[in-house]
């Protein structure tokens, strides 16, 4: 989240000139260090939050002007930024959030060489099992973990899989501070899964990779990278003004699985 700060005032400050405004004037009015700000401002021109106009100097980018038009599509722009972040981590990536009580995929990146999880079980009954549900329980008190699990008995799906209350929540409170959950085979054997906390709002959230292939090394390494781009994607939207997206109902999304360049999807 601090970077995430750190992003919006630099972001804010860029707005504000509409003739653009440099790097030095920026670094006045933000106090930031120069390798701080270097971070930020190449986050953001990535981003297509902000674009340079002359040596030293910035202006508004696409994305962001895109967003604040009034037929502005922020949703197109998170698309976009999932889409960066699938490639940098060579896995399908997913935006989920905690909401009326269920696990709810909103955004996703998938692509022909990343493909989605085959979602064999419905995930909102597989919350103990995935690393998205993982991410989102660790974010509930204990009373709403329970609760949870009340309308959710945590089922055996695979060897792997935690069923006991006390050690899923063990689990869940002994990670340190800014550690994925993960999911090593436990909701699905021959994939794993890794994801991230980003709430914005009064809903959990978190960001999420799979992988078809129990590679520990790799998924090391892809959580390590999605831990260094969930700030960007949080920033996308808070930015985007969309939340976490709009989720489809188990039915619309059967009846979007018909729709050219649609697929079922729920969580992982």
């Amino acid at each position: 989240m601090e970077a995430v700060h750190r992003a919006l005032r630099v972001l804010e400050i860029v707005n504000r000139y509409s003739g653009g405004v440099s790097l030095a004037q920026i670094a006045r009015e933000t106090r930031l260090p120069q390798l701080v700000l270097a971070r930020v401002m190449e986050q953001l021109v990535r981003a297509n939050l902000a674009a340079p106009a002359a040596p030293g100097a910035y202006i508004a980018g696409r994305a962001l002007l895109l967003t604040e038009a009034a037929s502005g599509d922020g949703h197109g722009h998170v698309q976009e930024t999932l889409a960066w972040v699938r490639d940098a981590v060579g896995a399908a990536v997913y935006v989920a959030r905690y909401t009326d009580g269920e696990v709810c995929i909103t955004q996703y990146a998938d692509g022909p060489a990343t493909p989605l999880v085959d979602e064999w079980v419905d995930f909102r009954a597989a919350a103990h099992a995935s690393a998205v549900g993982k991410a989102l329980l660790a974010q509930l008190g204990c009373d709403g973990r329970k609760d949870h699990l009340s309308r959710h008995r945590a089922a055996r799906f695979t060897a792997h899989t935690i069923t006991r209350q006390d050690e899923l929540f063990r689990q869940l409170d002994t990670r340190r501070p800014g550690a994925p959950l993960l999911d090593l085979q436990e909701y699905a054997m021959g994939t794993v899964c890794a994801a991230v906390p980003i709430t914005s709002g009064p809903n959990a959230e978190c960001l999420a990779l799979s992988i078809p292939a129990p590679d520990p090394h790799r998924l090391v390494q892809a959580a390590r990278i999605l831990q260094s781009e969930a700030a960007a994607v949080l920033l996308a939207l808070i930015v985007g003004g969309t939340g976490p997206g709009t989720s489809r109902t188990a039915a619309e999304r059967e009846e979007a699985a018909g729709e050219p360049g649609s697929i079922l999807i729920t969580a992982t």
